[in-house]
């Protein structure tokens, strides 16, 4: 497995806290050129010193992890192997030294990337004319949660002031969140036919109507919104101070998105939901009847459980369409998500579309060496009438390898004998005996021969 870049992470920590490198070699106790070591990652780095560095930089071990470099490097990587810009291959060295030197500068050319596609894309994007228009709403809003590693203390402990007053057993908290609403709000809830929408809440007269083809764990969910709207606006406001959005849209996605994650919060509290997810060892079908929540509600949940000091396994979330658009999209476990085109045809999240509710397991090797346990299942909702296809989904999660033994989709596999090799996208990947790949790579030449047809799709000149 590709060693972690601790170095860069520790320059960049004392970086952005003012420290020189004399400075927090005091704190340390150590000399500033055995630091200037570490950040080189030209030294080895003690446990005693990984201590003292979380101690001085006031952060925890996994914040030492390099996940936001290596993710800088790969959505750099993804950019400069794009033939539009004509640029010949560009060494691994000069992307790592950009990602480490000038991050800033890095995510300054990725915003102008994102916007030259937006322009590229759709041409009304060119007509705007405040110039502002650098990410889609539902992209910055995406990236809004990803930066913050998908977990938000305001909320959490919002939703558990609330769910301490209701004191109510998880099989019992539907019932105790639609007295609230009632006694609390006067909130009347009412479940019936609804053609155009599954939820509708009616301010004036404080009724609530939930749609009667969505299922309980949803309606649950829907009720858990709306108490969340109207009790917990200071901790979505409190989320959101760090953040100015770019748009009005970006704006209401971000804070619908902070209220569905107080919602979850509120039905699975988060030392209950720890404690059980720890002794069902991450079964998410299990911890989904013991909450009285859908797989795909558990599933995210288990994303989000990265409170300092009670941390869960980091795990990495997604959900797909069949068409391979992805909605969903956190990545705590550190997973390098390809932010642009499609991803590999091999890896276990497209397989499990032809296995509905079934969960389908899968050891992902990519091409650096990192390995990560992934696990998917398909889930269908309601359709919308008779004649319609009813929407299916993919949700997959995945942990680093070292954290298999924790969950139960690990048991009876031979972890070694069972890696698949993967790649980020079919034009980013370097394998070249892989029969699924789609295109060609964009940094290599095509080796053509009229003569001879290849097991793979595409041959081409090696590095």
């Amino acid at each position: 497995m590709a060693r972690p870049l601790i170095g860069r992470t520790v320059r960049r920590l004392r970086s952005e806290r003012g420290f020189t490198q004399q400075a927090l070699a005091a704190r340390l106790g150590i000399s500033a050129s055995y630091l200037n070591l570490i950040e080189h990652d030209q030294r080895a780095v003690t446990a005693s010193v990984l201590i003292k560095l979380t101690e001085a930089l006031g952060v925890d071990l996994a914040a030492l992890s390099g996940h936001s470099e290596r993710q800088l490097e790969t959505a750099l990587r993804e950019v400069l192997a794009d033939p539009l810009l004509g640029l010949e291959e560009v060494p691994e060295a000069e992307v790592q030294a950009m990602a480490a030197s000038a991050p800033n500068a890095a995510r300054g050319m990725l915003a102008l990337y994102r916007a030259w596609r937006v322009a590229r894309e759709d041409s009304s994007g060119i007509a705007l004319p405040s110039g502002r228009r650098i990410l889609l709403p539902n992209e910055e809003a995406r990236d809004f949660f990803h930066e913050r590693a998908n977990h938000f203390a305001e909320l959490e402990a919002a939703a558990e002031a609330i769910a301490r007053e209701m004191d109510a057993a998880p099989s019992e908290v539907n019932h105790a969140i639609a007295e609230r609403l009632r006694t609390k709000h006067a909130v009347r809830v009412t479940v019936g036919p609804m053609t155009d929408a599954v939820r509708r809440y009616d301010p004036a007269t404080r009724q609530l109507w939930l749609s009667e083809a969505i299922p309980r764990e949803s309606r649950g969910f829907r009720m858990a919104f709306q108490l969340m709207l109207l009790e917990a606006r200071e901790a979505v406001d409190a989320a959101m101070a760090s953040h100015a959005p770019s748009t009005p849209e970006a704006a209401s996605l971000i804070r619908i998105g902070l209220l569905n994650y107080g919602a979850a919060a509120l039905l699975m509290p988060y030392a209950l939901f720890l404690a059980a997810a720890r002794a069902l060892r991450h079964d998410v079908e299990a911890l989904a009847a013991r909450f009285g929540t859908s797989f795909e509600q558990a599933a995210h949940r288990l994303s989000t459980l990265q409170r300092e000091g009670a941390r869960g396994v980091p795990f990495f979330f997604l959900r797909a369409d069949p068409a391979g658009n992805v909605d969903k999209r956190f990545s705590a476990a550190g997973f390098p998500f390809a932010r642009f085109g499609g991803s590999c045809p091999k890896w276990v999240v497209h397989q499990a579309f032809a296995t509905p509710a079934q969960v389908q397991v899968q050891c992902a090797e990519l091409p650096d060496g990192a390995t990560f346990l992934c696990f998917a299942r398909a889930v269908r909702g309601p359709a919308p009438r008779w004649g319609e296809p009813a929407p299916v989904h993919v949700v997959a999660m995945g942990c680093d390898i070292a954290r298999a033994p924790e969950v139960v989709y690990a048991d009876g596999l031979d972890l070694p004998a069972a890696r698949v090799g993967i790649g980020l996208s079919c034009r980013l990947c370097d394998r070249a005996d892989c029969r699924s790949r789609a295109f060609p790579p964009l940094e290599h030449r095509l080796r053509l021969d009229p003569n001879e047809d290849g097991a793979a799709p595409w041959r081409f000149e090696s590095r």
